[in-house]
């Protein structure tokens, strides 16, 4: 379980913007749970904070008992200590590396048996086995996504984090790796978190919604309820 306190305030002195604050608290079990909101309504920021690349003001951040983040006993461990899988929008894949050295990556201090033998494993669960000598820069972008996947869940991460993992797919191609992303969910059986601003892709994937406006939850709920068409949600909110 992830149990998630925090508050953090974005100085926006530079700018005529005032200053913006993320200021949430939930929790999420073993499910598949999509924050939805408007772009800029700070989403990829409190993923960002869960991952350890953000540090809160205040708060806590546990997941399954370990305090990854507590501000009152001046803990914040630092990403590489979190066990957290983390899928990027860009998906962040390193181009000088072929599929499966980016698989690979979180893995170097394995042996190389060791380290080759859970390749192999994540590329067999993910359809990628053709493809692991193959450079990254010639694949597709439903290849590239099922890498950075691949990466994420190299060293078993006890959460999934995703920010708009399919923003750059379209048609068959987004619908065959959103049901790809919940079989996974299923068999991992450990908490995903994603990130989107399409009530679509919210209404098909998630077991809860975390409706987020302005850096505040407005609302927690199954996304049939949440994200009805006959809500009256702000004018903010994406309903693609």
């Amino acid at each position: 379980m992830l149990d998630v306190s925090l508050t953090k305030t974005f100085d926006r002195s530079n700018t005529d913007v005032l200053p913006f604050q993320l200021d949430v608290s939930f929790r999420v079990d073993r499910e598949l749970v999509v924050l939805f909101g408007p772009s800029g309504c700070g989403k990829s920021s409190l993923l960002n904070a869960i991952a350890g690349l953000l540090t809160p003001d205040c708060g806590r951040i546990v997941l399954d008992g370990l305090p990854l983040f507590d501000s009152r006993r001046a803990i914040a461990l630092p990403p590489h200590r979190r066990p957290i899988g983390y899928v990027f929008q860009s998906y962040a894949l390193f181009p000088h590396l072929n599929v499966a050295q980016n698989i690979g990556f979180p893995l170097e201090r394995l042996k190389k048996r060791q380290r080759q033998q859970r390749v192999r494993e994540l590329a067999a669960w993910l359809h990628l086995e053709p493809l692991l000598d193959r450079a990254v820069a010639h694949i597709s972008g439903g290849q590239a996504q099922r890498v950075a996947i691949a990466r994420a869940l190299a060293c078993d991460p006890q959460i999934l984090l995703l920010d708009e993992p399919f923003s750059a797919l379209d048609g068959e191609l987004r619908t065959e790796l959103q049901q790809t992303l919940k079989r996974l969910q299923r068999q991992l059986n450990i908490p995903l978190l994603l990130v989107t601003h399409s009530r679509g892709e919210a209404l098909e994937l998630a077991d809860r919604s975390i409706l987020i406006d302005n850096g505040a939850i407005v609302e927690i709920d199954r996304p049939d309820r949440l994200l009805a068409p006959t809500r009256n949600l702000s004018s903010n909110f994406a309903w693609g």
